[in-house]
C-alpha cells in the first residue's frame, strides 16, 4: 500500500516570536500523523530540548521517553519524561534552525500513543547534537491538538522568527 501525506496544518513564527507552536482540530480520518518544524529559540545555550504534548496534556506522570544523544564527540542516552525536540538557540550560528520529524502511528486510536523523534541541530562549531527518542503517552483519547513548548513554566522562551512547523495526516491506501 502507498502511504499518502495530506498537510494538516502550518505554522510559521512572525516577527514577535512565539511561546508554543500548537495544531488544535486535528481530524481523526488519518492513520498516522507527522511533525516536521525547523526551530530556533531565544534561549542563551547552543541548543535545547522542547517538548511535544497532546490534547493539553502537560502531566509529567503522564508521558515517558528514552533519549539516544549524540554531540558529534560523545554519545549518552537518558530517561525524560517528554523531550527528545532539539531546537536551535541564540548561542549556535546565526541563522540556522534545528530539524525534527515527529512520527505518531494510530494517534486515533484507544490504547496509549507511542511516538518517535529523530531531531538535529545545526551550528558550524564543535557543538552540536543530533537525537533518536522513543515516547510513550498514557492517554487513550485521540489526539486531537499538538503542542510544542519548553514544558517548564519557570522558564521564558520563544521560539524565533521564521521557526516553521507542518502537521500532516497519512493514510495507507
Amino acid at each position: 500500500m502507498a502511504n499518502t501525506y495530506t498537510l494538516i496544518a502550518s505554522s510559521t513564527v512572525g516577527s514577535g516570536g512565539a511561546a508554543t507552536i500548537t495544531f488544535t482540530s486535528i481530524p481523526s480520518t488519518y492513520t498516522d500523523l507527522l511533525v516536521k518544524a525547523s526551530l530556533r529559540n531565544n534561549r542563551s545555550a547552543v541548543a535545547e530540548d522542547y517538548g511535544i504534548f497532546f490534547n493539553g496534556d502537560t502531566t509529567s506522570g503522564n508521558y515517558s521517553a528514552i533519549e539516544l544523544l549524540g554531540s558529534g564527540s560523545t554519545a549518552t542516552s537518558r530517561s525524560a519524561y517528554n523531550y527528545g525536540l532539539l531546537t536551535v538557540s541564540n548561542n549556535s550560528t546565526a541563522n540556522t534552525f534545528g530539524n525534527l520529524e515527529v512520527y505518531i502511528p494510530n494517534y486515533a486510536g484507544s490504547s496509549a500513543k507511542s511516538a518517535s523523534v529523530d531531531a538535529v541541530t545545526e551550528n558550524n562549531a564543535t557543538e552540536a547534537y543530533a537525537g533518536l527518542t522513543a515516547r510513550l503517552w498514557t492517554g487513550t483519547a485521540a489526539i486531537t491538538s499538538i503542542t510544542i513548548d519548553k514544558g517548564d513554566s519557570g522558564v521564558t522562551n520563544n521560539f524565533l522568527q521564521y521557526s516553521t512547523a507542518y502537521l500532516y495526516g497519512i493514510s495507507n491506501s
